[in-house]
């Protein structure tokens, strides 16, 4: 096994899934760097192991890649005072797409759907998009933490963020020293919650703001695929939807005019908020989609819907196949997916449980991250049996 800070040159021969190039020391050990790009012929010194994989740094490149480019941001970079939330700022945008689109074949080729994948959505905007992010702390310096570790790397602006964001950020930078932000005894910082809908003044130590979509853009063709998508569906069958946060789908149901939609979250305070909208149709309930004794008795409240609306987070539905019985009703499910791996694990599912793929489409919600969001739909001819 190769030493620590020992040196070899190699070519990154692929991408995981965080985003981390892949490379094989010449003994054949497999390891993870940042900041490479396929293609590109490097040297790398190992820092360390975990289980069958090691992990190395970037010390020298020796033949870029062609989709390399300068990064925007200054704070953009792999080393431990670097912010490490955009790790793909070094390559060109249709690169990123490339990537992207290509982990989702690679991932949907193993239940033989790669053939339904369509060309991933791209943002409109690149740069200034972000409407919200999460700022860290000690009273002193502000930035975010950089990636793999607990150091705070400090920032003096983000060109991510919209141009709202990155004036709050400018007025928080100026109100520093700030013993209002200093953590507690036991913290290592300060979290700060800024978005396109407070200033400055609003922002409150270690308070979350509503869950939004981080792109206003793509958020909105989010929501105009599932209204085209349900268009043609009859009004009149019942909807459930789950992880339904303070409705930024339900919206889009009620407006349709389906009705009765049981809408279904675990945060209380994300069910107060959508039931307070009283959008028309719709039945705000609180429950946790993680408990299975919970999900047995939501499947006997909604054993008459026929159209299931998911967006999980990034654990994805474990508890899918409980609402998915041999009796169930579901012909059409919409899945929106922020994880590619619990999406598949999902998926399979699904398709085990009748149900089939109609439209697969990747998009794009955080250019220059590795992140890529998934909408699906899935249909069932017939209402009885597997």
């Amino acid at each position: 096994m190769p030493a620590i800070n020992e040196q070899f040159t190699a070519t990154v021969r692929d991408l995981g899934t965080d985003g981390r190039g892949i490379v094989e020391h010449p003994g054949g050990q497999v390891f993870f760097v940042a900041g490479v790009w396929p293609g590109e012929t490097a040297r790398f010194a190992v820092t360390g192991f975990r289980q069958r994989f090691g992990f190395a740094r970037l010390l020298e490149l020796l033949e870029p890649s062609p989709a390399r480019i300068a990064p925007r941001c200054a704070h953009h970079g792999t080393g431990p005072g670097d912010c490490g939330g955009c790790p793909w700022q070094f390559v060109s945008y249709e690169a990123q797409l490339a990537a992207k689109e290509q982990r989702v074949h690679q991932a949907l080729a193993r239940l033989q759907l790669a053939d339904r994948v369509a060309p991933i959505w791209g943002s409109p905007d690149v740069f200034g998009y972000r409407n919200r992010a999460q700022f860290k702390t000690d009273g002193r310096k502000l930035g975010y933490v950089a990636a793999g570790s607990r150091t705070l790397a400090p920032i003096a602006d983000c060109p991510i963020l919209t141009a709202h964001n990155r004036a709050t950020l400018q007025e928080l930078l100026q109100s520093l020293p700030n013993s209002e932000f200093k953590p507690g005894r036991k913290q290592d910082w300060t979290a700060l919650d800024v978005d396109d809908d407070i200033d400055a003044a609003e922002v409150s130590a270690n308070r979350r703001r509503p869950f939004r979509q981080g792109n206003t853009a793509q958020n909105l063709r989010m929501r105009n695929w599932l209204g085209d998508a349900v268009r043609g569906l009859d009004r009149h069958r019942p909807v459930l939807e789950l992880f339904s946060g303070s409705g930024n789908f339900t919206e889009v149901l009620a407006e349709a005019g389906f009705t009765p939609i049981l809408a279904v979250e675990a945060v209380e305070d994300s069910v107060q908020a959508l039931a307070a909208r009283q959008l028309p149709g719709v039945e705000a309930r609180r429950c946790n989609l993680f408990v299975e004794a919970d999900c047995a008795r939501l499947q006997e409240q909604a054993r008459e819907a026929s159209i299931l609306v998911l967006d999980p987070p990034r654990d994805g539905f474990k508890l899918a196949a409980q609402l998915l019985t041999r009796k169930h009703r579901f012909r059409d499910v919409f899945y929106i997916s922020c994880d590619l791996a619990t999406f598949t694990r999902d998926l399979a599912t699904f398709l085990d449980a009748g149900l089939q793929v109609a439209e697969l489409q990747p998009l794009d919600l955080f250019p220059h991250t590795p992140h890529v969001e998934l909408l699906c739909w899935l249909r069932r001819e017939s209402p009885g049996g597997r």
